[in-house]
């Protein structure tokens, strides 16, 4: 089987100044960090870097600086959230004229497609460029569960190569498997969940976290994959309470707070989100701080 998407994926924040406009220099800075610290892609503009919050040109202003950040060391994928089954693929098609080297597409936003219309909206994406495709499975959040039987319906898409799993049910991927086999690579999409999926056959991770913690998100996964499992879940039990903070509705919020206390960007993010005040400042600092002082040493350092 060719694995287009094996290994570590961040969900790479857009970095945003204090007129909210993007900040391109540092979200590059961000991209060259995550590769050096050892990821393999990145995907930029999913739920992390504020896609619905970012307009047509500033998306593809955005991807046109990872590709140049990158400059062919690691993939740069694309999220694909848009309103219109028609909109996404056009923006698919125009994803490969900016470089990206894939995609991850999430349902079509807003509307509660059933399983004929889901399945549809992604062969229509599929069919509107070459780039292979990660199919985003988020029901949780966006009210739409692609099902293992689902993906059986797919597997004649050849461009749909891989699932990022965030249904929180880790048994998902057991069934997954016992469905279609490896007809896609399976990668985990929820932070406190990846050592258990590794177990289970993941063959990548989407994090979120780790554009806060780079280096002790890249040795825990690698723990993992070599099967190191007691180390690997040495490293998630210091990580897992701010592993949890991806399981949030102030995701985005969270994790760029993280990313700001560990010195690796900014918090700012575009309204409707804001940023975090009060006792819920004070608390998620509290856990992050935390974190930040029982950093445990790394076999690289």
């Amino acid at each position: 089987m060719v694995r287009h998407f094996e290994g570590i994926y961040p969900a790479v924040t857009t970095q945003m100044r204090e007129d909210l406009s993007i900040d391109f220099e540092a979200t590059g800075r961000n991209i060259e960090r995550l590769i050096q610290a050892g990821c393999h892609g990145m995907i930029m503009l999913g739920t992390v870097g504020e896609n619905c919050s970012l307009e047509w040109d500033e998306k593809l202003e955005v991807v046109k600086t990872a590709v140049a950040a990158s400059r062919g060391r690691v993939k740069i994928l694309s999220g694909v959230a848009e309103y219109t089954s028609a909109g996404a693929a056009r923006y698919a098609k125009a994803m490969q004229g900016v470089g990206a080297d894939g995609l991850m597409v999430l349902p079509a936003m807003v509307y509660k497609a059933d399983d004929r219309e889901t399945i549809n909206h992604f062969r229509t994406v599929a069919g509107a460029s070459d780039l292979p495709i990660m199919i985003y499975n988020n029901p949780i959040v966006y009210g739409v569960d692609t099902t293992p039987g689902m993906f059986a319906e797919l597997a004649d898409v050849e461009t749909i190569v891989a699932i990022k799993e965030s249904s929180d049910d880790v048994r998902r991927l057991t069934d997954l498997i016992n469905a279609v086999g490896d007809r896609y690579e399976l990668l985990s999409g929820v932070d406190d969940l990846v050592v258990e999926s590794v177990m289970l056959g993941a063959t990548g991770w989407v994090s979120g976290l780790i554009n806060a913690f780079p280096e002790e998100s890249v040795e825990m996964y690698n723990l993992a994959v070599a099967g190191r499992y007691a180390e690997a879940v040495e490293i998630y039990r210091w990580f897992m309470p701010v592993l949890h903070l991806d399981c949030f509705s102030k995701l985005v919020q969270y994790i760029k707070f993280a990313q700001m206390k560990t010195g690796l960007g900014s918090e700012i993010t575009r309204p409707p989100r804001m940023a975090l005040v009060g006792e819920e400042r004070a608390r998620i600092g509290a856990i992050i701080d935390a974190a930040i002082s029982a950093r445990p040493r790394l076999a690289a350092e």
